[in-house]
């Protein structure tokens, strides 16, 4: 994966985590090396929230062995309708202190480092080279365009999906690789290339969202993570998944970089 050290001696799976795991290393994809990748793998997720409380879940459940989470936002009663990872126990804790707990409740051989904060480029300077994997579960366009720099130029993949009423969608960034044909990965200015005006899209909290609709995109949020630590399967790079709850449809749409070739 991005930013891995070749070289860098495979972690050790101790006895009880083989036993764990079980299930994942009898898969011929995965296997030994693949759970060893997701114990090395350090992965930051944006948001304790309705899309981060699922991918926070199945990757503390798979094995990622580092997980930091940056939110600065406290457990409501409103948020417990879609926001899994927290419960009316934890309502009024920071975010990222009532997911550390679930967590460790849920599987001990993950570390967790959570920062109070909101995400910024400026954060992002300070702590992003940390990771070697950004998920973007965020709720508002000045965070997900502030993501995708600081991913881009840190040189790891990012992670982004968005919510709303019924429907949901996703996507895998790596706008600093070229693919086969050598032109560079699509960005996020190439699906969005501006922010829209303010109050066009309407936050949830205005409009509404189905709580299970969080579980399904957030869920396939963590899968494309476990694809891009272990290295299997095709990534949703340049390819855009919407999900339509209330037909039960779901569309791959392709996209691609705009106005940037490689270089020689």
């Amino acid at each position: 994966m991005d930013n891995m050290p070749e070289d860098a001696a495979a972690p050790v799976l101790s006895r009880d985590e083989i036993e764990r795991y079980r299930r994942h290393i009898l898969l011929p994809e995965i296997g030994g090396t693949g759970q060893q990748k997701m114990k090395g793998a350090c992965v930051l997720v944006i948001g304790a929230g309705g899309l981060g409380a699922p991918v926070l879940e199945y990757l503390a459940a798979a094995g990622i062995g580092t997980i930091g989470i940056v939110d600065d936002d406290r457990v409501s009663l409103s948020n417990l309708q879609r926001q899994v990872i927290h419960d009316s126990g934890t309502i009024g804790e920071m975010k990222t202190r009532s997911a550390r707990e679930k967590i460790a409740r849920l599987n001990p051989h993950v570390r967790v480092i959570d920062f109070e904060e909101r995400f910024s480029a400026d954060w992002a300077m300070c702590h992003l080279s940390r990771f070697n994997l950004l998920v973007d579960g965020s709720d508002n366009f000045d965070t997900r365009y502030a993501a995708a720099d600081a991913a881009e130029a840190a040189k790891i993949p990012l992670v982004t999906g968005a919510v709303g009423r019924f429907d949901g969608s996703l996507t895998v960034l790596k706008p600093y690789e070229t693919g086969a044909d050598g032109a560079f990965y699509p960005g996020y200015r190439d699906l969005f290339p501006e922010k829209p005006p303010e109050g066009l899209i309407p936050a949830c909290a205005e409009t509404g969202v189905i709580g299970a609709l969080t579980g399904v995109i957030g869920t396939l949020m963590a899968m494309e993570v476990i694809k891009l630590v272990t290295g299997i399967g095709d990534p949703l790079v340049g390819r855009l998944m919407l999900y339509d709850a209330l037909s039960a449809r779901f569309d791959v749409i392709k996209y691609k970089r705009k106005g940037k070739a490689a270089a020689e």
